[in-house]
């Protein structure tokens, strides 16, 4: 009986040992966040839409397969690396509105540094054997605000990789931001934002 005792620990430590909580680390150059900043106004149609593409992602997500409410992330993007794309922008004109949206009336990344979200809650389910849908309830820190958001995501765990896809809708003035416009008023940028986002993880070292 004395000889069996370890080898029945061994056998109790295995299941909890493999069903423990997984740490991954954010891979900022494979992952993406895009914000999509569409026009209004009755002369929308002379105005053009901004593509904002954060360029500094760090954080972390925890994983625990087996009970997917012990899982988290957080997130943190360098507001500075924002950054406004060529495309669909009139030659010479990206670099303008990557002023004003980096400047005091927009994000005023100088006072505001860190765009961030952390999760308070994660539900969801196993669709296939590395496949879950979540749901995330979490908080989205932007402009010295911090709000209450749920996001759907999509998430792929394979080995020691994990992926995550998932879109959110953020209004400007719920962070007040008083969304930019132009030609007197006729021409302006909608109150509502459009993010998404790919995030590549690797286990931690």
């Amino acid at each position: 009986m004395t000889a069996r005792l370890p080898c029945l620990l061994i056998a109790a430590w295995i299941p909890a040992a493999v069903a423990a909580p997984r740490t991954f680390v954010i891979d900022g150059n494979a992952s993406s966040a895009t914000a999509h900043v569409g026009k209004t106004g009755i002369g929308s149609f002379a105005g053009h839409e901004h593509t904002v593409v954060a360029q500094t992602i760090q954080g972390e997500v925890v994983l625990d397969p087996e009970e997917l409410s012990r899982s988290s992330v957080d997130l943190i993007v360098n507001a500075r690396s924002l950054r406004v794309g060529e495309e669909g922008e009139p030659e010479g004109d990206a670099p303008k509105v990557q002023q004003v949206m980096r400047g005091p009336g927009v994000l005023d990344v100088a006072r505001h540094g860190t765009i961030g979200f952390r999760s308070v809650e994660v539900t969801g389910k196993r669709i296939a054997p590395s496949s879950y849908d979540l749901t995330v309830v979490g908080e989205l820190t932007l402009h010295g605000v911090t709000k209450a958001f749920t996001v759907p995501v999509r998430l792929e765990a394979h080995g020691d990789t994990l992926s995550a896809t998932g879109r959110m809708v953020v209004k400007q003035t719920d962070f007040g931001i008083e969304p930019t416009s132009a030609a007197g008023g006729l021409v302006r940028v909608e109150n509502e934002v459009v993010l998404t986002f790919r995030m590549e993880a690797r286990t931690a070292p």
